[in-house]
């Protein structure tokens, strides 16, 4: 199963969220700064962003209007924010516009707490592929 994890991070709360979101896929980690489109396909894409003023950042909201239904198995979302799930809910209308499928879970971490849920959100990420792996059917 081919697996991702792409984010995009202003100030380094939701890369370490991804980043612990990787580890528990056994995947890299990649910044949308250093991946602005797409590249490729995967069974499993786990994406996630924060709400800056409320508002997706327009590089998160870029990257998910290029992906295709014929490029993404399924997509994960994940989250950092004070208290706003903003981010979660703009990304899947996008997804469901397009007829990408949108695990029905996912990671959400307040912002001001992302260390200690790093160890949840390896948990989170270790749950979820083993639960989408064509083993598990």
């Amino acid at each position: 199963m081919e697996i991702k994890v792409r984010y995009f991070s202003k100030f380094g709360r939701t890369e370490r969220i991804a980043r612990a979101i990787a580890e528990g896929a056994g995947v890299t980690a990649v910044s949308l700064l250093d991946e602005k489109a797409p590249q490729g396909s995967c069974d499993v894409l786990f994406l996630g962003g924060a709400p800056y003023a409320n508002v997706m950042a327009p590089e998160l909201r870029a990257y998910a209007e290029a992906l295709t239904k014929e490029s993404i198995g399924k997509v994960v979302l994940f989250t950092t924010a004070c208290w706003s799930h903003r981010t979660v809910k703009g990304l899947k209308k996008i997804f469901q516009g397009k007829g990408i499928p949108v695990d029905d879970e996912y990671f959400y971490a307040q912002m001001l707490r992302v260390k200690d849920k790093e160890p949840d959100a390896r948990a989170f990420a270790e749950k979820t592929v083993r639960n989408l792996s064509p083993e598990q059917e």
